[in-house]
C-alpha cells in the first residue's frame, strides 16, 4: 500500500523529514515509528478492514500512524484537535471501531469503541482488502457529509516523483489539502515543517526560521496576512511557491499579494474531498484563471457548473445519495467562466444569491469591499425579501474603529462604482470578530 513511499524513506534515509517543536527527524526515524506504530495497532487488534479514528494533528507520531495505519490495512478517519461535541459526532458518522490518540506528548493510545462498521461501502472497499480513508466536508449547509476513498486509488498519483521543496503544513491534518500536501512532500522526500501555531505571525516566523519554500494556505489566511503585514516582520525570501484554494480568492487579496512577493509563484490549486487534489496552472501571478486537470482527471462543464471524472474518485457518501452523473462525472457545484483550457472559478452554487432572478456570487462582492481601506475581512451573503426574492446584504470586519454609518456609505458607494446595481448590498453591518473560521475559510453563513 504504501511500499512506494517507504522506498523514498530509504533511500533518503540520512535526510530531515521532519521540523516539529524545535526537533528535526530523520526519513530513517520516521521508518522506525511506522515500524513501531503498525507493532502497537497490530498488537491491539488493529488491522485490515478495520475502522480507525486517529485522533491528532501533524506529529511525528501523527504522521507515523497515518502511514502505519494504510499499511495495516485500515480504514483511517484523521480527526484533527476539535470539541468533545464534534470528536463524539466524527466517531458515529464514520462509524469507528478504533480509537488512536495522539496525545500532547505525542504518545500513542489504542482503544476499543465496542461499535462494529456495517456500512455497505465498507463491505466493498474490505472486499478489495484495500486500505480507506474517511474525510468530512466542511458542512457548512448542515451535517458534514461522510466520504469514503479506496487509498489504492487515492494514492496513486503520488508514485510519480517530482520536485523536492521544504513544504510548510499549514492546512489541517483531516483536511483533503492538509493530507495532499503532506503525501506530496513526503513521496518527493521533501522534509515537511510543522507550524507552533498558524497564526501570521506564527506561520510567517515558521518560514523564515526553517527557510521554508512552498507556503499553502487558504485566501482568507493569506488576507490576514497581508492585512497585519506579518511578512514585512520576517525573513520570507527562502519562498519559491505560495499556493491557495479551499474557497475563491478575491482579485484584490490577489493583487496585494503578488505585490507583496513579486519573485514567488503564486499558484491557485483546485481540490475537493470527494476527489482529491488536481494539479493546475495559473495563467498569471495576480489571474485567477487556471487550468486544472492532470493524469487521473479530466473537466467538463454543464451548464456553468464543473463536473469532473477521476480516477481518484471516493467510493461514496456513508450519509448522502451519490453526487455522480449516470455516466460517473461529479457534479462540483462550482460555477465556473470558461477561457480556452483555463477556468475562472465563480463560486458555490449553494452561495447564490438570487436577486430577482439575476445571479450574485459572494466572493464577487467581497473582492471589492476588500479593496477599501480599513477593510479586514468581509462576508456576503443574500437575505429574503418580498419582491426580489434576495437581496444582498454584507458584513464588514475593520483593522480600526469606524462609525458604521460612514462604513456603508462608503462600501455602497464603492460597489455601485464597480458592480451592477442589483449586486450592491442593500445593508453593511460591522462585525466585530473574526469572519473565518478556525479553518481559515470565510463564514457566510
Amino acid at each position: 500500500m504504501i511500499r512506494f513511499l517507504l522506498d523514498v524513506f530509504r533511500e533518503h534515509a540520512g535526510d530531515e523529514a521532519l521540523a516539529w517543536r524545535g526537533g528535526s527527524e530523520t526519513f530513517e526515524r520516521l521508518l522506525t515509528r511506522v515500524d513501531e506504530v503498525r507493532s502497537a495497532l497490530a498488537g491491539s487488534g488493529v488491522g485490515p478492514g478495520t475502522v480507525a479514528s486517529l485522533e491528532a494533528d501533524f506529529s511525528p507520531s501523527g504522521i507515523a500512524g497515518l502511514l502505519a495505519l494504510m499499511d495495516a490495512g485500515a480504514v483511517v478517519v484523521p480527526i484533527a484537535p476539535t470539541s468533545e461535541h464534534a470528536l463524539e459526532r466524527s466517531l458515529r458518522l464514520a462509524e469507528v471501531e478504533a480509537r488512536v490518540r495522539i496525545g500532547p506528548d505525542d504518545a500513542i493510545r489504542i482503544e476499543s469503541t465496542g461499535r462494529s462498521a456495517t456500512h455497505p461501502l465498507y463491505g466493498a472497499l474490505r472486499a478489495q482488502a484495500h486500505a480507506g480513508l474517511v474525510l468530512f466536508t466542511s458542512g457548512s449547509t448542515g451535517k458534514p457529509k461522510v466520504v469514503l476513498h479506496d487509498c489504492t486509488r487515492l494514492l496513486a498519483k503520488y508514485t510519480t516523483r517530482r520536485h523536492r521543496f521544504r513544504t510548510l503544513l499549514f492546512l489541517l491534518f483531516d483536511h483533503i489539502g492538509g493530507f495532499d500536501t503532506l503525501l506530496q512532500a513526503l513521496s518527493n522526500a521533501s522534509a515537511v515543517v510543522v507550524p507552533a501555531d498558524r497564526t501570521p505571525e506564527g506561520i510567517c516566523a515558521t518560514i523564515a526560521r526553517h527557510r521554508v519554500e512552498v507556503l499553502p494556505a487558504s485566501p482568507s489566511f493569506l488576507a490576514m496576512m497581508l492585512l497585519g503585514e506579518a511578512h514585512l516582520r520576517h525573513d520570507l525570501s527562502s519562498l519559491r511557491y505560495v499556493t491557495y484554494g479551499a474557497e475563491v480568492m478575491p482579485q484584490a487579496v490577489l493583487d496585494r499579494l503578488a505585490a507583496a512577493f513579486p519573485g514567488v509563484t503564486l499558484l491557485q490549486k483546485y481540490g475537493l474531498t470527494e476527489l482529491g487534489t488536481l494539479r493546475s496552472h495559473s495563467s498569471a501571478n495576480d489571474s485567477l484563471w487556471v487550468k486544472v486537470g492532470g493524469e487521473g482527471y479530466r473537466t467538463r462543464v454543464v451548464d456553468g457548473l464543473l463536473e469532473i471524472k477521476a480516477e481518484s474518485s471516493m467510493l461514496g457518501y456513508l450519509n448522502a445519495p451519490s453526487p455522480f452523473t449516470p455516466d460517473g462525472w461529479f457534479m462540483t457545484g462550482d460555477a465556473v467562466e470558461v477561457d480556452g483550457d483555463y477556468l475562472r472559478i465563480l463560486g458555490r452554487t449553494s452561495d447564490l444569491i438570487n436577486v430577482g432572478g439575476q445571479k450574485v456570487y459572494p466572493a464577487e462582492v467581497e473582492s471589492v469591499i476588500q479593496e477599501l481601506d480599513n477593510v479586514r475581512e468581509a462576508a456576503v451573503t443574500g437575505q429574503p425579501h418580498p419582491f426580489t426574492g434576495q437581496v444582498v446584504v454584507a458584513r464588514v470586519s475593520l483593522r480600526d474603529p469606524e462609525d458604521p454609518r460612514v462604513l456603508e456609505r462608503r462600501v455602497r458607494e464603492h460597489c455601485r462604482a464597480r458592480l451592477a446595481a442589483y449586486k450592491v448590498p442593500v445593508k453593511v453591518t460591522v462585525a466585530y470578530g473574526d469572519l473565518h473560521t478556525e479553518r481559515h475559510k470565510t463564514v457566510r453563513r
